[in-house]
Formats: structure tokens, sequence, C-alpha cells
């Protein structure tokens, strides 16, 4: 089992469960509650995608657009402010299965999310990681942006983003 075996396509509902127990073993009790998960799926399912192997969901991607540049408000990922005109997408969860970790799954993953994203016609891409993460998004381009004010989970978070088009101008915090 390989990247090249790897089925990348936008999310159908039939996949939430599997998309939750994704989220859940991923990231623990900071993952997003079944019902956030759905929520996305339903409100955004363009900004869902999933990665199969062999007919069973090994990973996924998601997010929401807004407008905004402050990417540390929590009620946004519950799809409060989602703006689908939004010239922002702001991933919410990047996740593969631990049966399929260490795979390279996630490339092509988000390879696809941001072909996407530019698809969608979006100025940038923004999201918030780990310490561990950075180099991994830099990778694909990402710049970092700036420690965050996000206190999830306790931890200590990092905004990135990624400029999708010259139009999009700097990384700023400059609304769109």
């Amino acid at each position: 089992m390989t990247a090249d075996d790897v089925l990348i396509r936008q999310v159908e509902r039939e996949d939430l469960n599997e998309c939750f127990l994704i989220e859940a073993a991923c990231y623990t009790t900071d993952g997003a509650t079944r019902e956030k998960i759905g929520k996305r799926i339903d409100v955004f399912p363009e900004g869902f995608l999933v990665a199969e192997l062999n007919g069973r969901v090994a990973g996924f991607i998601n997010g929401g657009s807004t407008c905004k540049e402050d990417i540390t408000d929590e009620a946004f990922k519950d799809m409060v402010g989602h703006d689908s005109s939004g010239a922002n997408i702001v991933i919410f969860s990047l996740a593969i299965h631990p049966d399929f970790q260490k795979k390279g799954i996630s490339v092509p993953l988000l390879k696809k999310y941001i072909e996407l994203s530019k698809d969608l016609k979006k100025s940038k891409i923004l999201l918030i990681c780990k310490d561990d993460l950075i180099k991994y998004y830099g990778r694909f381009g990402f710049s970092y942006m700036a420690e965050s004010n996000s206190e999830h989970g306790g931890f200590k978070w990092h905004e990135m983003g990624l400029l999708l088009n010259e139009d999009a101008g700097i990384l700023s915090s400059a609304p769109c």
C-alpha cells in the first residue's frame, strides 16, 4: 500500500462516522466532536476531502472559508462566521488514521487541498499548528506568520499561511 493507491475525493455524508473516529484517534480530547464534523460536511463539503484506500477512509482534511485573518476564533471551527465566498480558507484538521500514518497519505491529500483552494478562487490558506509541524507545512510552501493567540487544548500554536495567487498580497492581518 502506497500513497499512489489512495483516492482523494470530496467527502460524503456517509463518511461522517469514519472521519469522527479518525479525528478522535489523532486529536484525542482536542478533536472536533461528531456534531462539529457533521456540520463541516453539511455546510462546506467542497472544503472537505477524504483519502480513501481500499474502500476505507484513511484520512481527511477540512476547513472553512472566511474574509477574516484571525483564525484563533474557536467558534469558527463550528462554522460560525463561515462565508463560502471568503477570500481565505482555513484548515481545521488534517488527520490520517493511525493504521495509515507514515505511508505518505497526507502528501497527496494536502496537495489536492491546495489545488482545490485555488479552484475555489481563494487567496490564501491559513492554519495553526504545533511546533513539530512547522517544517512539514513549510515543505508545501506555507510561511510562518506568528505565534498564535490560540490556547486550544493548552498547547502552543503557530500561525502559517500559503498565498495562492499574486493578488493576495502579503501574509498579513489586513482584512480581505
